[in-house]
């Protein structure tokens, strides 16, 4: 039988070029590979945060789907559906909730950095402390075998194996199998002022940027803090824009440039632009198709009904055979 793998996003809108290269490449590459693949929009796991802008999840929905499908996420190689479409999450949900220590909780790595990020007001929710718990309900009901991760990301992996061990020694069987990160490659993309590309910093490329919106971005986009005039050497590795030349750029080029930096013999200006020139050539196919998509949101909308049926019907099997090992019956088959 084929091994399954799970990933997902949650619809903040607009995908950027980090989204791209840091997530949705490696879905799209995984399609080559004999898996079956899930990927869902996390709407629930953006209630978590984001409670007072619930209005805009669906509309963020439509929009980072169309980013997914342009970019080359075939919907007839993939179950692409909607976490809050297939009911069966938020029940293994609430059955794993009764198992799970507050303790455990409240030593995920990231729990304590968020609170400090965002604050109390937008934290102090159950929904915002059991995040983790339906993240792994996400996992475990499809029974992936794999979940896409970058390194930094395999802590959060671990809670859910745990919590897999404690259900199966609970139930006394092995309902659900420990899901393996299948680590991926994520290159680190720099937004325009020089940290870190997110929407929340109001720095990123989008990959909806027209090649005009693109140029501008990356005309103000921050380089090495060396090169205050024209004339000063620099150093390419730790100069934002040298970071996308080495996606973007052929790899003789980018030596050129590196070459030329640190001799002072091209100028930011001049670097810039090679790069716009570059990602513009490189998204246009997919950005025409992005154009074409978004005349059709009524397609979208049937891509992810179809998809979250299908991926409800893998779902409630593995649902019932939870409900079986808890309550020790088979009232649920």
């Amino acid at each position: 039988m084929k091994q399954n793998i799970l990933s997902g996003m949650r619809p903040t809108g607009r995908l950027h070029l980090g989204n791209l290269y840091g997530a949705l490449i490696n879905w799209i590459k995984f399609q080559e590979e004999d898996y079956n693949r899930f990927y869902f929009v996390a709407d629930l796991h953006a209630l978590t945060t984001g409670f007072d802008n619930s209005k805009d999840i669906y509309s963020n929905t439509i929009e980072m789907v169309i980013d997914w499908l342009a970019f080359g996420l075939d919907e007839n190689k993939n179950t692409i559906f909607v976490q809050s479409l297939v009911r069966e999450h938020t029940e293994l949900f609430l059955l794993l909730s009764m198992i799970t220590p507050v303790g455990w909780l409240e030593r995920v790595p990231s729990y304590k950095d968020q609170v400090q990020q965002l604050g109390k007001d937008k934290t102090a929710n159950f929904g915002f402390l059991g995040y983790p718990v339906l993240m792994s309900a996400d996992i475990i009901i499809y029974k992936a075998s794999y979940v896409p991760v970058g390194v930094d990301q395999v802590a959060h992996l671990e809670f859910t194996r745990e919590l897999v061990r404690r259900f199966n020694a609970f139930v006394g069987k092995k309902v659900f199998i420990e899901p393996q990160p299948k680590l991926t490659k994520s290159p680190k993309i720099l937004g325009l002022d020089g940290r870190k590309m997110s929407k929340s910093y109001g720095n990123a490329i989008y990959l909806s940027d027209s090649e005009e919106e693109t140029s501008k971005k990356i005309n103000v986009m921050f380089t090495d803090p060396r090169r205050k005039r024209k004339t000063d050497p620099g150093v390419a590795e730790e100069c934002g824009v040298f970071m996308l030349h080495k996606i973007f750029t052929d790899i003789n080029k980018q030596k050129e440039i590196k070459s030329a930096c640190s001799k002072a013999t091209i100028g930011c200006v001049e670097c810039k632009k090679i790069l716009s020139k570059n990602i513009n050539a490189k998204l246009r196919e997919a950005r025409n198709r992005r154009k074409e998509l978004e005349k059709r949101k009524d397609y979208i909308v049937d891509i992810l009904r179809d998809g979250s049926k299908r991926a409800s019907t893998v779902a409630k099997k593995t649902l019932e055979e939870a409900k079986d090992g808890i309550f020790g019956c088979n009232f649920y088959r």
